[in-house]
């Protein structure tokens, strides 16, 4: 493993903002060579810091207007028990989002449907049959104020 300097940061931000991004627009923007730009493109993704390269959809205009948050809590804590919810949740397609959580709740999801008929179904047919839910309360999001992808380097 390598450790980073301030021209991989400005291309894995440059990145961030803008995967589609030539490697000659990028190689410009970090202020390399072309070749050299590659290189350490090539360099980020083989060493795992770049994972993939996505478009990101927006969740109105293909009908998922409505963001839920759900708290799970379990009823144990055994690795079987665990394994087997997680196993199970990232097979719901409208899970966006599944965290281990610390504190009051086991899990926290993240949920996305047409509205809250459609939120219903999804809880109804897939999230009440997960295995080992003893409770969940399911939060609405009135609006997304501010939502971004970029880490920051």
């Amino acid at each position: 493993m390598f450790s980073l300097d301030d021209t991989d940061l400005r291309i894995l931000t440059a990145l961030q903002r803008e995967g589609r991004l030539s490697n000659a627009d990028l190689s410009e923007r970090v202020n390399l060579s072309p070749s050299a730009c590659h290189r350490r493109v090539k360099r980020l993704e083989d060493e795992g810091f770049i994972r993939d390269y996505v478009a990101l959809v927006d969740s109105r205009k293909v009908g998922r207007p409505t963001t839920v948050f759900v708290e799970i809590t379990l009823s144990g804590q055994a690795d079987e028990l665990l394994d087997a919810f997680e196993r199970e949740v990232a097979r719901i397609p409208d899970v966006l989002e599944c965290h281990l959580m610390a504190g009051k709740f086991d899990y926290l999801l993240k949920v996305v449907a047409r509205d809250g008929d459609d939120f219903a179904q999804i809880h109804r047919r897939s999230l009440a049959r997960l295995p080992g839910v003893a409770q969940m309360q399911s939060s609405f999001a009135l609006r997304t104020v501010f939502k971004t992808t970029a880490l920051p380097v």
